[in-house]
């Protein structure tokens, strides 16, 4: 096990992961916080009472050279309910930098293969207030475009969605 912790200015929150959850992510996490890749990076999807998603580096080479680092499917250990951390995902074997951080109970995801490495054990209620007036991401919402953060980064984040909160600094702080 270890954690990491997350600096915003609204706040710190500390997640402790647990590999026996979820081998492959848990060592992929590892390697992205040490990257820097959630550094500087914002909460660009947060659907209240479902969860908050993050994991796109704000500048556009670290978010290239981490779009292809595709991980495994660890199996199902745990279950998504409140403050667990998940990885996102577009189908099978698919997971690269991109969590998420569940608000609520959603279990309904542990059959869907969305493994939880992690759970936030202080902070929780940082996570809770981080702003979530944009909703869902284009093109079925008002928030911002995945494809378009991939490819401009925080530049297009800061001009067009620029409520939105942020990582200041990802650590590994406990081992």
């Amino acid at each position: 096990m270890y954690k990491a912790k997350f600096e915003t200015p609204k706040g710190d929150f500390v997640i402790e992961v647990n590999p026996e959850w979820a081998p492959l992510g848990a060592a992929q996490f590892k390697e992205i916080v040490e990257d820097g890749v959630f550094n500087d990076a914002r909460f660009f999807r947060v659907i209240e009472g479902f969860m908050v998603q993050f994991g796109i580096a704000g500048d556009p080479e670290v978010s290239a050279k981490w779009r292809n680092k595709q991980i495994k499917d660890d199996p199902t250990k745990a279950s998504n309910t409140r403050g667990m951390v998940t990885y996102a995902m577009a189908g099978p074997d698919t997971r690269t930098s991109q969590i998420f951080i569940n608000f609520g109970n959603n279990s309904s995801l542990d059959g869907q293969g969305f493994a939880p490495f992690g759970k936030v054990i202080e902070g929780m209620d940082v996570v809770d207030a981080l702003y979530s007036g944009y909703g869902e991401g284009a093109p079925g919402g008002r928030g911002p475009a995945q494809g378009r953060i991939q490819s401009e980064g925080n530049e297009y984040l800061k001009a067009d969605f620029p409520e939105l909160d942020y990582i200041k600094k990802a650590t590994i702080v406990g081992e």
